[in-house]
């Protein structure tokens, strides 16, 4: 009896070790996609690559530092830095050299590009055919001739019928967008790998204007909003394009944007904005339009990690950097706190708001990083120079013939 008491109760502990072992790993598991992701920081590498062409135009570099797109006459190219080698190409339609890839973006999370993609539409007039309603002529009635008691007398004429109508129509012309505008998704394999990219199509914008250029596009990868700025001729517009490819227009008539920024947690976008003479920064968000900041020099740099980043502006040199905190409810004339003051030139730069909330300015020649309001500097060697969107990745291009050499490297190590 007493055996088999100590047989039932090892089994008994083997199951509880058991249950418990697979309780732990479950549990593990669900925090792995649940819990936060340890914050390891960006993405850097250090290397050289060589790439085939001299022309290469609005550079952009991929969130882990594998993958560069640019433009190189008329086409939009995705080269392989590890592999050296063109991946993928995009070409304007024959004989459509104002049409093709518009602008283009990559997310901020994973290997993926999105581009915007124009073509002339082959059909913009349409013909239909549409019923005409037709014209009745009144109905004759019986005509009543006098009584001459005449045995000859013919019977009175009775009312002639309306004449049946044969239904008619007419053809009428349908005016459409004479350009078709697509929106793709261009999603990387890992750069070790041989396999193609996938080009996907999400869209058609039949809002776009014809012959519109995209000025500035930014993506909230949080709540799959796209922004842009589109320009046509005097004209701007504003367009938002969610999930559901619901495409909205947020700008006010007249209203004249300079520069905007999407926050990266609830998809509201802070612009520069100017209308009838009065320049300020606005937010969009969950339908209501508030001001952030009334005065005419401030100008919004980004959006990090809950910051949103101010910049006001004089004379071309940027005195001061405000913050305000980024809410899912923006306020009208929040708190700004300064985060720096001092002078540094702001003509012609670039702005990125790192992945640190560090504050990087930089032109061809300078980088000018602020760091918990301390400022560091350093001159750029290359003939052109470029810094990636999470500020850590400083990408150096130097032509040579034909080819253009590329190199990559940490920005710390630049500081250092």
């Amino acid at each position: 009896m007493k055996k088999k008491l100590r047989i039932i109760l090892v089994w008994s502990l083997i199951s509880l070790f058991l249950q418990f072992g697979a309780y732990s790993l479950l549990d593990h598991q669900v925090a792995k996609v649940l819990g936060p992701v340890a914050d390891n920081g960006p993405i850097t590498e250090e290397l050289k690559a060589t790439i085939p062409g001299s022309n290469l135009e609005n550079i952009q570099i991929s969130y882990a530092k594998d993958y560069l797109a640019y433009m190189e006459n008329g086409t939009l190219k995705i080269f392989n830095l590890k592999k050296e080698k063109i991946v993928f190409e995009k070409k304007a339609p024959d004989n459509e050299k104002t049409k093709g890839v518009l602008s283009y973006q990559w997310l901020p999370d994973r290997d993926t590009l999105l581009y915007f993609y124009a073509k002339k539409n082959p059909n913009p007039v349409t013909y239909v055919t549409v019923p005409v309603k037709p014209v009745q002529t009144p109905t004759k009635p019986a005509v009543n001739e006098p009584d001459l008691e005449d045995p000859n007398q013919k019977p009175n004429k009775p009312a002639e019928k309306p004449k049946e109508t044969v239904p008619q129509t007419k053809t009428e012309a349908r005016y459409g967008n004479p350009q078709i505008t697509e929106l793709y998704t261009l999603e990387l394999p890992d750069s070790d790998e041989d396999t193609s990219p996938d080009d996907r199509f999400n869209q058609t914008i039949n809002e776009f204007p014809a012959d519109g250029k995209i000025d500035e596009l930014v993506v909230s990868t949080t709540t799959n909003l796209i922004y842009l700025t589109v320009k046509n001729g005097s004209t701007e517009k504003l367009m938002e394009i969610d999930v559901m490819k619901n495409v909205r227009t947020l700008n006010r008539t007249g209203e004249i944007i300079d520069g905007m920024a999407a926050s990266d947690r609830y998809g509201t976008l802070f612009i520069n904005s100017k209308v009838s003479g009065t320049q300020q920064v606005v937010s969009l968000g969950v339908g209501n339009r508030q001001t952030i900041s009334k005065n005419a020099n401030d100008r919004v740099l980004g959006i990090r990690n809950g910051k949103v980043y101010i910049g006001e502006i004089k004379n071309n040199q940027l005195v001061k950097i405000k913050t305000t905190e980024d809410l899912s409810e923006m306020k009208n004339n929040p708190s700004l706190v300064t985060e720096w003051e001092g002078s540094l030139p702001f003509s012609e730069v670039r702005t990125i708001i790192g992945s640190k909330g560090q504050i990087v300015i930089y032109n061809q020649k300078t980088v000018s990083i602020i760091t918990g309001g301390q400022l560091e500097e350093f001159e750029l060697l290359g003939d052109e120079n470029y810094i990636s969107d999470d500020g850590a990745e400083l990408i150096q291009l130097n032509r040579s013939g034909t080819s253009t050499l590329v190199e990559l490297s940490p920005i710390k190590s630049k500081v250092n």
